[in-house]
């Protein structure tokens, strides 16, 4: 019953959100809670909303300071030579936008944050398809895809997978190198193609139709040479430290705002307005990052994601067993939608590995099909991580939109880098 119910609570979430029929707000709070009603805990959901929420704060939190301050050192003028960098880079070709945003977005995940790639890529390059009138939903999908396929030894799903099948990561990520290469080169090629649509959607439109205002930039006072140099420092000390896990990233981007409002707006009145430009995005990335607290703590307080968890694995049809790990490989992806990362990788991914076990699969075959998707290329766009939101938000556009728009070619990449896994022997047939 508990299981059925997650399932259900998860195909209405997805249905409500994807065809826009209400905002992922509602959709988050009411539908658990909800379900939680029916199976007949709908006493103890208070207790579960609070501890969702006590674990989302943090990171709800830490969104919000991180954009006041990027949207502070906007303002400042910060990004404008970063931005003038990549408009001589990439001039006014869709292809080569569409294909910076994905070598930018590459290496700045290079730490394993998700968080910190879109952070950083988004918002550097948001004003450059703006310019030119090009869809910010390229945008959100090549720094996805980028950030997807880029599944590293020390991000959290390896480590889940190393710490749930105790296997070591050496084992499960080298044998995956020519997988990963191949789904990069798939990454350069989806960006250039994107890129390339985009210009001729930008053809078809009259000459002043792809020009928009970009973002006003709001000088500070005089000085601003002396400025610009302590802002750059004062963002590599952030970025720095938080990736560094010294501090929590919530402390670390309120002192990082509060010294950034301090050093560019000086005056109460200055800085006031400052926020005051940036509250409604704050607000509304808050909201949307609290109602996913509330979504995942009655779904995990209430038992249902162990119930899924433990259900899926059990119906598992036995004549598929000798091929689970290249079907496992396939629909990694999808299930990002279904599971969090916690759940999969110590729930299910453990039972599903005994399973195979049974077809002569070793457990760290298992672990490198659930790497091709499970919150690798399905982490951007699954409505249970916090960076889905972040990514939609920081580009402007519906968490629906977003999903509709990059599920196929996220989708794509899992399918090209299991097909190299399959060729290279990462994970048998």
């Amino acid at each position: 019953m508990l299981a059925l119910t997650g399932f259900g609570v998860i195909a209405a979430l997805l249905a409500a959100i994807l065809s826009n029929r209400v905002s992922p707000l509602v959709a988050l709070i009411l539908i658990p809670v909800i379900a939680a009603v029916l199976v007949g805990v709908g006493g103890q959901v208070p207790a579960y909303v609070v501890s969702g929420l006590v674990r989302i704060a943090p990171v709800a939190g830490m969104f919000i300071f991180a954009i006041l301050f990027f949207g502070v050192m906007t303002d400042a003028g910060l990004l404008a030579p970063l931005v003038a960098l990549v408009v001589r880079l990439v001039g006014d070709s869709p292809e080569r936008i569409a294909l910076g945003t994905a070598l930018l977005a590459l290496v700045i995940h290079l730490d394993g944050s998700g968080a910190v790639c879109f952070l950083v890529t988004i918002p550097a390059l948001r004003p450059v398809y703006d310019r030119i009138g090009m869809d910010r939903r390229v945008l959100a999908c090549t720094a996805s895809m980028a950030a997807g396929v880029n599944f590293l030894p020390w991000t959290g799903p390896t480590l889940r997978a190393s710490a749930s099948l105790r296997v070591s990561t050496a084992a499960l990520f080298t044998p995956m190198v020519g997988a990963q290469l191949a789904g990069l080169a798939f990454v350069g090629a989806a960006s250039w193609w994107l890129g390339r649509r985009e210009r001729l959607r930008l053809a078809g439109l009259p000459p002043r139709a792809a020009e928009t205002v970009t973002r006003e930039v709001i000088q500070s006072p005089a000085g601003s040479q002396w400025r610009f140099s302590v802002n750059v420092v004062l963002t590599l000390i952030v970025v720095a430290t938080m990736v560094s896990g010294m501090v929590e990233p919530v402390v670390v981007f309120m002192i990082g705002t509060a010294l950034a409002l301090l050093i560019n707006f000086p005056g109460a009145k200055a800085q006031r307005e400052r926020i005051d430009a940036h509250a409604h995005a704050a607000l509304l990335m808050a909201s949307i990052l609290l109602a996913a607290g509330v979504f995942t703590g009655v779904m995990t307080g209430s038992g249902m994601i162990a119930a899924m968890a433990a259900g899926g694995a059990a119906h598992l049809p036995t004549a598929v067993g000798a091929h689970m790990a290249s079907l496992l490989a396939v629909v990694s992806m999808p299930l990002s939608l279904l599971f969090d990362p916690d759940s999969f990788y110590f729930g299910v991914l453990p039972v599903i590995a005994e399973m195979a076990g049974r077809f002569d699969i070793a457990p760290v075959e298992i672990g490198r099909a659930a790497l091709l998707g499970q919150m690798t290329t399905g982490f951007p766009i699954s409505p249970l991580t916090p960076a889905t939101f972040l990514v939609a938000g920081l580009s402007g556009i519906e968490l629906g939109a977003h999903q509709r728009f990059s599920i196929p070619w996220l989708f794509g990449a899992t399918l090209v880098m299991t097909l190299a896994a399959l060729l290279t022997g990462a994970i048998p047939l």
